[in-house]
């Protein structure tokens, strides 16, 4: 059985083509390829590539100027955030809670709309492997063409799963049968049209916005259609500790706040979703307010 695509990449010896992260003493990240007979430099001195061809992973090198650097491969949460970018990446945090609330499994098959530099991209072709599908749609070419190049250096080539196509999804999306479709886009209530008729029942619709107001726009466009259940939204944050000796604390940097997630799952075909019980607030909605839930959830 071939191994999965990328798979060689990930593990033994370092390899002509291979992507190498040092780590220096202050903790500060290089990046870089191998290449046969090219030297790599700092202003704290070089040293040959040819040192780590053939090294295991791990290892420890020194530069002319007697620093010792330490040589890993880089994970996919650090190659996303090194990325040469034309878009915005989708931050590590989001990316895992994308794969794990949105339920990505192997095999899936999965539409996204808005690859941006590849970065999400990157996370869901790993998730599903080669015999899943992801189609991606982005509105901008040079931004394709961005996230292609970044996809294809992660995995050494392009990937049997993944479909690229430029334009905007509610005018392409052809797809039927998705399993999971993922928005990461400024009007993701312009596409729920389209993305319910390509979702099979049970399957999972997955929004990515960065601002209140679209996240308010986008929960009440899906509660107005009417073939999802009731969405819910959350937000993650990271926050480090330092930990020297008995000195533990908490870092003075975090990485706070970078957008809203927010899932709902399909419907069966022909079915209501059942009333809300909660009751908003008075005037949650403004006086003049016609739409869903108008009644304050009450069903009269």
């Amino acid at each position: 059985m071939s191994e999965p695509t990328g798979a060689a990449r990930r593990r033994g010896p370092f390899k002509v083509g291979d992507q190498v992260q040092l780590t220096d003493p202050k903790g500060r990240h290089y990046t870089f390829t191998l290449e046969a007979g090219k030297n790599f430099h700092t202003h704290k001195g070089s040293f040959p590539h040819d040192e780590l061809i053939g090294a295991p992973e791990g290892s420890v090198v020194r530069t002319t100027g007697n620093v010792a650097y330490l040589a890993l491969r880089p994970l996919l949460p650090d190659y996303v955030l090194s990325m040469p970018r034309g878009a915005a990446v989708v931050y590590p945090k989001d990316a895992g809670q994308i794969l794990a609330f949105a339920d990505i499994f192997p095999g899936a098959r999965v539409v996204e709309a808005g690859v941006g530099s590849g970065s999400l991209s990157s996370f869901l072709l790993r998730a599903i492997g080669d015999q899943g599908m992801l189609h991606s749609y982005e509105r901008r070419e040079d931004f394709a063409d961005i996230a292609r190049q970044n996809v294809e250096r992660y995995f050494g080539g392009p990937h049997p799963a993944w479909q690229l196509t430029v334009g905007d999804l509610q005018d392409n999306l052809s797809d039927t049968d998705v399993d999971r479709v993922i928005l990461d886009m400024l009007a993701p209530w312009e596409c729920l049209e389209a993305v319910s008729k390509a979702l099979v029942p049970g399957g999972i619709l997955c929004c990515y916005v960065a601002t209140t107001t679209q996240l308010a726009r986008t929960v009440e466009s899906i509660r107005e259609i009417g073939c999802f259940n009731e969405p819910t939204a959350w937000e993650t944050m990271i926050r480090n500790w330092h930990i020297e000796g008995l000195a533990v604390r908490p870092d003075h940097r975090m990485i706070g706040h970078t957008g809203f997630l927010l899932t709902a799952r399909r419907l069966a075909d022909g079915v209501e979703p059942p009333m809300r019980r909660r009751r908003p607030a008075k005037g949650a909605y403004g006086e003049d307010y016609s739409g869903p839930n108008a009644d304050g959830g009450t069903g009269r």
